[in-house]
């Protein structure tokens, strides 16, 4: 197990533990939904777009239904996992290094009358607790940019899947002829010395045996949905919203934060979009 690894899992544990984080992600991000959002215009509600994405990567899927055993790798707040057990009445288990996230997904499994439909799990994703060839669906939505061993994470997606299975995912990454040096900001702000790309993610799947269905590229969303979330911050913060429930340090590094994404995207260096894959 690599120091970049364990180094990795600890500093995004910690983050998303911690009391700022968990507040502004649920308060500010979306709440249920911490990831990027289809938006139809720039000030459509963050909460209204981030779920127009779940709906969007679940209309891929071939098969979803009561028989259906789903796994959200890095589940966040396990929105999409409630949207799937309510819509389609699978079974789900939402895998996520966070324990404050997750306790906030049990609670909101209760109060939602799903939590006998999903397991809120306390892993990561490098070393998923799980048995081999279980799943029919294994979904992620921009939390892969957290690892510091991106192919061991995709090695652990094909054992768990079944033969004929289907990965569904999204995750900020690099562009494919993005030019070296210029993310260094980003990459500073996740901890990590890498990011993917959509070459990366198809090269190594196929590796792997993975079939590519299709990736639908929604890169110019990417900046929108960060810059949406800064306008937010700063209304929020203008009101007096945030006093008491998000420190002021913690609000200017993240301004900071989602400025730096807004120009990377607006530069053409980054790259966002939905993946569809198939375990041979």
């Amino acid at each position: 197990m690599g120091s970049d690894y364990t180094a990795a899992v600890e500093t995004a544990r910690e983050y998303y533990n911690s009391e700022d984080a968990d507040n502004f992600y649920f308060t500010i991000w979306g709440g249920e939904d911490i990831h990027i959002g289809l938006y139809k215009d720039d000030e459509e509600p963050i909460f209204d777009a981030s779920r127009r994405t779940v709906e969007r990567m679940a209309s891929f899927a071939t098969r979803l239904g009561p028989d259906s055993y789903v796994l959200d790798v890095g589940a966040g707040y396990g929105g999409a996992a409630r949207y799937l057990a309510h819509t389609y009445g699978c079974k789900v288990v939402a895998l996520n290094l966070s324990e404050v996230e997750n306790e906030r997904d049990r609670q909101m499994n209760q109060e939602q009358g799903v939590d006998h439909l999903i397991e809120v799990v306390d892993a990561a994703f490098e070393d998923i607790p799980l048995g081999d060839g279980l799943f029919d669906l294994v979904w992620s939505q921009d939390a892969f940019l957290h690892s510091g061993d991106r192919p061991r994470v995709l090695q652990e997606v094909h054992r768990v899947l079944k033969p004929g299975a289907e990965f569904i995912f999204t995750d900020p990454m690099q562009a494919d002829d993005c030019p070296s040096g210029v993310l260094q900001p980003i990459l500073d702000r996740i901890h990590l010395s890498t990011m993917g790309s959509p070459g990366f993610y198809k090269s190594e799947l196929e590796k792997l045996g993975f079939e590519c269905l299709g990736f639908e590229e929604h890169s110019h969303q990417l900046p929108r949905h960060y810059g949406r979330v800064l306008k937010e911050l700063e209304r929020r913060e203008a009101q007096g919203d945030l006093k008491g429930v998000v420190s002021d340090a913690y609000v200017e590094r993240m301004k900071k934060g989602l400025g730096h994404w807004v120009e990377g995207g607006n530069n053409g260096y980054l790259a966002w979009g939905i993946f569809h894959f198939r375990k041979s």
